[in-house]
Order: structure tokens, then C-alpha cells, then sequence
């Protein structure tokens, strides 16, 4: 059956934690209309970052690249984002169950993450991670729609 990934990365520093860069950040789109396929099991990847003021800048890769894990069984699709890596923040000890979309329904899970330089030098970098995903045949603006179902698994960056 069809799937459809769209794998949505923001990443910014601590410049843009407060305020008015904030509220750009925060405007940055959580979902986009596809382009055409390249191929049956391509993703649209799309990267936003603080440095080009949250410009979108979308490509296509093979879906087995994006950090989810999609299974069908059943007449459904099983979906759970990994959480990589292991030693970014915030600390997730309990994680949401995976979910299981029939046809013609799609999720959109969302992670966030915190990271430090190596040795502390360098600020604090944050990433959030959007991730949509469909089973079934779907519109090329499927994702600007409201999701059947949404799992918002930030945790707080402080």
C-alpha cells in the first residue's frame, strides 16, 4: 500500500529562544504540500534553520533514511518515530505506544530535542522534528490539513 513520509527538522540556538525570533520560529510551518515523487519510496525531508531566518529548503530521500519505524500488518500501518540520539535532551523515560493508522488516515508526531557542544564551549542547539505520515492514496496538500491523529511528544528545553 502507498505511504507518505514528510519529515519536517527546525533547528535553532538560544538566539532565537525568546522574543521576536521565537515568534518567527514558532511561525515556521509544521506541514507542506508534496511535490511529485521521485519514487514509490521517497520522503520529502524538508530543514529550517535560524541562520537563513526559517527558510524551508525541501528534498527527496529514500524513506529508509528518516528516523521512523513503519510496519505494515494487518490492513495497517504501524508508526514510531526513534528517538536519536540517545543522549540528546529532554529525557524521554516513558514514550507514547506506536500508532496504528488504517487507510486513509495520517499522524503527525512531533519530538524535540536539546544538544550541548562536545566540551560545553559553544551554546545550546535545539531541534523539532515533525514527522507526516499517511497510508493510502493521498492529495498533494494533505498534510496542510488537520491530522487524524497528533502526538506531541516534546518535553520541556529550559
Amino acid at each position: 500500500m502507498e505511504i507518505t513520509v514528510q519529515w519536517i527538522r527546525t533547528s535553532w540556538t538560544k538566539a532565537s529562544r525568546g522574543g521576536e525570533a521565537a515568534s518567527h520560529r514558532n511561525a515556521a510551518p509544521i506541514g507542506f504540500a508534496l511535490p511529485p515523487a521521485e519514487t514509490t519510496t521517497s520522503a520529502h525531508v524538508i530543514r529550517m534553520h535560524e541562520r537563513d531566518g526559517f527558510e524551508s529548503y525541501d528534498t527527496q530521500e529514500d524513506r529508509a533514511k528518516v528516523d521512523v519505524q513503519l510496519r505494515e500488518a494487518d490492513g495497517r500501518l504501524r508508526v514510531l518515530p526513534r528517538v536519536q540520539p540517545l543522549f540528546a535532551l529532554p529525557p524521554r523515560p516513558r514514550r507514547p505506544p506506536a500508532v496504528r493508522l488504517a487507510l486513509g488516515q495520517w499522524v503527525r508526531w512531533q519530538l524535540n530535542y536539546r544538544f550541548s557542544s562536545a566540551l560545553g564551549i559553544r551554546d545550546w542547539s535545539y531541534w523539532l522534528d515533525t514527522f507526516n505520515i499517511a497510508y493510502g492514496p493521498v492529495d498533494a496538500d494533505v498534510f496542510l490539513s488537520t491530522p487524524t491523529v497528533f502526538i506531541n511528544e516534546q518535553g520541556p528545553l529550559r
